[in-house]
């Protein structure tokens, strides 16, 4: 294919010869799985006279709701069963995933909101405890590298839940295993931007509770550090799951990523996209919030990365409408959101188009409907 002739006629649909999907999911309506599929459908019905394109889809996730099956989907790997206690200390069955030497733990398995109905929900109360069953689980099975999700916890306990259920062998986990953390937040263990008072109160904490809590966190942080001669109770990423962070960070020298992307770099993305004409990302609602390091953006960095890296390829004309400018080179890299604001500071930012799949005009309680997010993702993927 010629490139530099068909830029107009890539940018329209036909032409494109290879196509990475990979969205987040539509949050309350549509995984990342079925996002994809509703795009890749909507691809297939372009009408271009050249042999269909190859389609590669890639479930994507920032580390919370669904991380286990996007991680074990993108990495080919196994699902482990086990019982395990809930964060009210209540038996349930709850799962994680084995790659090759690496576990894949997604703590709301166990010690997830979700699983605790909302008039039971007390982060007093709240134990981690299910997160060590599993850790210990995996450990015995001889797994010495463990990825952890950190979204979704029901907890505020600083993780003290997690340590006791591992009881002394926390001592030899810490000697023989590496943790990579997938988690966006940045928050410190305690203080008014701490654990307790950011995240809490979406758990069931009053304000007394509140207090005792980021309290309580002090105490242990305090403790912890004298045993180790460090703290790193103000590290970033310390307050994620009610101070989970901080216990690994702590007590096994964790290392925090981006969740999507620790994804990105363990599935090979770079690696992926060589040779792509079209990079398709996208999300549930598209603002400037975007470009602070979410999973749309951080695609954009990685194609970018991509396009400098190779000046071989040939910059595309300019379009009107949501076509950016100036020119842009290959992979093109759309957005396409259920909703987007501050479009042009997608173009801006490097996006060669932007799509809002549900119409000015539809309800929200309408588009959010999964049968009807569906729909409109491919009728805007078809009339692109």
């Amino acid at each position: 294919m010629d490139r530099k002739n068909d830029g107009l006629r890539l940018m329209d649909g036909a032409g494109y010869k290879k196509i990475i999907i990979a969205c987040d999911s539509y949050k309350g309506c549509l995984s990342s799985r079925e996002v994809n599929e509703a795009i890749a459908s909507g691809v297939k019905e372009w009408n271009a006279d050249d042999a269909s394109p190859e389609i590669i889809t890639l479930e994507m996730s920032d580390g919370g709701e669904g991380m286990l099956d996007v991680f074990l989907s993108a990495m080919k790997g196994v699902r482990v069963k086990i019982h395990a206690h809930d964060a009210l200390m209540r038996w349930i069955e709850a799962e994680y995933g084995i790659v090759d030497d690496t576990a894949i733990i997604e703590i709301a398995q166990t010690a997830g909101l979700a699983l605790i109905e909302p008039e039971q929900r007390n982060p007093m109360k709240a134990t981690s405890w299910g997160v060590g069953e599993m850790i210990m689980n995996a450990y015995r099975r001889g797994v010495r590298r463990f990825i952890v999700g950190l979204g979704g916890s029901a907890t505020s306990e600083c993780g003290i839940g997690m340590l006791k259920a591992m009881g002394d062998d926390w001592k030899k986990i810490r000697q023989k295993c590496s943790f990579v953390l997938a988690s966006d937040v940045t928050n410190p263990l305690c203080g008014e931007n701490g654990a307790a008072y950011v995240f809490a109160p979406q758990k069931g904490a009053d304000a007394k509770m509140v207090q005792m809590l980021d309290d309580r966190a002090k105490k242990f942080a305090e403790v912890s550090s004298r045993h180790f001669g460090y703290d790193r109770s103000e590290a970033p990423g310390a307050g994620a799951a009610g101070g989970l962070g901080y216990a690994f960070l702590q007590y096994f020298n964790a290392e925090a990523r981006p969740g999507a992307e620790l994804l990105l770099d363990e599935i090979g993305f770079d690696v992926l996209i060589l040779n792509a004409d079209l990079v398709i990302t996208g999300e549930g609602h598209s603002d400037k919030q975007t470009l602070m390091g979410k999973l749309p953006q951080r695609i954009l960095e990685h194609v970018l990365k991509c396009r400098e890296s190779d000046k071989s390829h040939v910059a595309c004309s300019q379009l009107a409408g949501d076509c950016k400018s100036p020119e842009s080179s290959f992979p093109h890299v759309w957005l396409v959101s259920g909703g987007v604001s501050d479009r042009q500071a997608m173009l801006d930012a490097g996006f060669d188009r932007v799509i809002q799949v549900t119409p000015e005009e539809m309800p929200l309680d309408e588009a959010m409907k999964p049968d009807v997010a569906r729909n409109n993702i491919i009728k805007a993927i078809k009339n692109k």
